[in-house]
């Protein structure tokens, strides 16, 4: 069994972080999927840099370009993730958009996530009619979890559309806003996760975008089975390095 389906079975809310590869510093990559895994996060997103991305608020937006300033590459993100499965568990999943892959070859792509031991896909740009008709089987072959966003102006057709094709989670974006752009929960945001459990869909949820501390992680767990944080973490980053990430997850889970 996926290591993201393993996961999403235990009788628990699951905390998921995500960083951009290559930030702060070159290498920091593995230590800090190491760190996060030794502190109690349930699953990472490991962020693929690119030039233009255009889900991501400021704060991502800059990691990303430190990251490639750095030399970040997709090449350079397998070779530091090569030997990651001698010492990290938890599920990993590379989040990024569809061009660096169709430039380094979806096949390959692929290849080399199943070799290193990546076990899922977020790929906010891959509409999914072009993924079920043109990558599906490639996904597949190399036993990646696809994993799709929805958000609240969704339509309950596509919703089920999505919960149809998908295996492992679906990314419940908690606004229409870029990501970092959040303070806290109102009533809306609130409804609209409830209105998403009461769809009673076979995949479960985890929340993005918003969530940066215990009360936001409450919030978004309250009707779904877990949350994640991206751009608080990177935040965290830019002031602390890699340093007292234990401080953070802390903080999170209160």
């Amino acid at each position: 069994m996926n290591r993201i389906n393993k996961k999403l079975q235990e009788d628990k809310k699951l905390l998921s972080i995500y960083f951009t590869a290559g930030y702060p510093k070159i290498n920091d990559t593995v230590s800090i999927i190491e760190e996060l895994e030794k502190n109690g996060v349930d699953m990472i997103e490991i962020g693929l840099p690119f030039s233009d991305p255009l889900a991501d608020g400021p704060t991502i937006q800059e990691s990303s370009t430190i990251a490639i300033e750095n030399g970040m590459t997709t090449s350079l993100l397998f070779e530091q993730l090569k030997d990651i499965r001698k010492t990290v568990q938890i599920p990993l999943i590379i989040m990024g958009y569809f061009n660096p892959m169709m430039q380094f070859g979806i096949e390959k792509f692929c290849q080399k996530c199943a070799e290193v031991g990546v076990d899922g896909l977020i790929i906010p740009d891959l509409p999914l009619y072009v993924y079920e008709n043109e990558y599906k089987a490639t996904f597949e072959k190399y036993h990646l979890k696809n994993i799709f966003l929805i958000t609240p102006q969704t339509s309950n057709e596509r919703i089920a559309q999505i919960d149809a094709i998908s295996d492992s989670f679906i990314y419940m974006v908690s606004s229409a806003a870029v990501t970092g752009s959040q303070s806290g929960f109102g009533d809306e945001q609130m409804n609209y996760f409830k209105r998403i459990s009461d769809l009673n869909l076979k995949n479960p949820q985890i929340v993005g975008f918003g969530i940066k501390e215990h009360e936001t992680f409450t919030q978004a767990t309250k009707h779904q089975k877990g949350a994640i944080i991206g751009s608080a973490f990177i935040k965290f980053l830019k002031t602390n390095k890699t340093n007292k990430i234990n401080d953070f997850i802390k903080k999170i889970k209160g």
